[in-house]
């Protein structure tokens, strides 16, 4: 093995953030002023809440409220617990979606792309997960409780978006009872498709538990130790078919950092035998690369 290994997952560079950033507002704007506000949709989160809004009083009063100014509004306390407790830098980059992906909302025009409302809620749901993946892999975030679940994740070390998406069904409800439940049911399928893609393409937050068998333990803890910052325990047995002494390292990683790191012991150890298993929580002290 080389004597130095590189960190899996490091912060990427500011010009790589900037580019994700903006990539992600410009698609998640594109796809308020398509699918989303085209087939009357409500996307959940902070998103929803201000469309929600305007709708409503727009429905009441027939004044327009821009979406512009209700966005910024209610990031306003979320913002200030980003930049707190989770990170400075991560909190700027947040901004600058939440500003750029606003304003675009606000002046883009809406484009007509389909006019079937189940294929407006599948595909605006895929392409609304493919934004807020972009801004997190950037170490951002697209706002509201997006901010809220990350602070959660860390603080209590679990995956928060489908405890999101239970609490942006709070808010279709709301919708529903004031619009009718037709166009909030179709919601709720943006939301699951949203949700579906955050899970599979953005999983930091998703922990896997490895059990791995080798004849090389300190090889393997060394490239476990340098490459996540994650400790293990070792446990010492009898193979029970050959009757020989055997060592195995017991370690919990992050499910983004299974990838690599599995191809660097495979490389260490081509004989090692590795056991995954998904961990659904844990408790106790647990190492999270800082996001800034």
């Amino acid at each position: 093995m080389n004597a130095t290994i590189k960190t899996i997952a490091p912060t990427p560079p500011a010009w790589k953030r900037i580019v994700y950033v903006l990539a992600g507002a410009l698609i998640f704007s594109l796809n308020m002023k398509s699918f989303v506000n085209f087939a009357g949709l409500i996307p959940g989160g902070f998103a929803g809440i201000s469309i929600l809004i305007q709708r409503t009083v727009e429905k009441l009063t027939g004044f327009h409220i821009s979406y512009t100014v209700l966005y910024w509004t209610l990031n306003a306390v979320p913002v200030y617990i980003s930049f707190r407790f989770i990170g400075k830098k991560f909190t700027l980059y947040s901004l600058l979606m939440i500003v750029v992906s606003s304003l675009l909302t606000d002046f883009l025009p809406v484009i007509n792309i389909t006019e079937d409302m189940l294929l407006c809620a599948v595909f605006g749901g895929i392409i609304n997960g493919l934004a807020i993946t972009l801004c997190l892999l950037a170490d951002a975030t697209s706002g509201g409780t997006d901010f809220i679940a990350i602070f959660f994740s860390r603080k209590k070390g679990i995956d928060m978006w489908n405890y999101v998406f239970a609490m942006n069904i709070c808010v279709l409800v709301i919708a529903g009872i004031i619009f009718g439940f037709e166009k909030s049911l179709y919601s709720i399928i943006f939301q699951f498709s949203s949700t579906q893609v955050l899970n599979i393409l953005y999983r930091h937050y998703q922990k896997v538990t490895l059990l791995i068998i080798t004849d090389k333990p300190d090889e393997l803890y060394k490239i476990i130790k340098e490459t996540t910052n994650h400790d293990a325990t070792r446990l010492v047995g009898t193979g029970c078919y050959m009757g020989t002494e055997k060592t195995m390292l017991y370690t919990v990683v992050s499910s983004d950092e299974l990838g690599k790191l599995s191809q660097l012991l495979r490389q260490e150890d081509e004989k090692a035998f590795i056991n995954v298993l998904k961990t659904k929580e844990i408790y106790g002290r647990f190492f999270t690369r800082v996001m800034d």
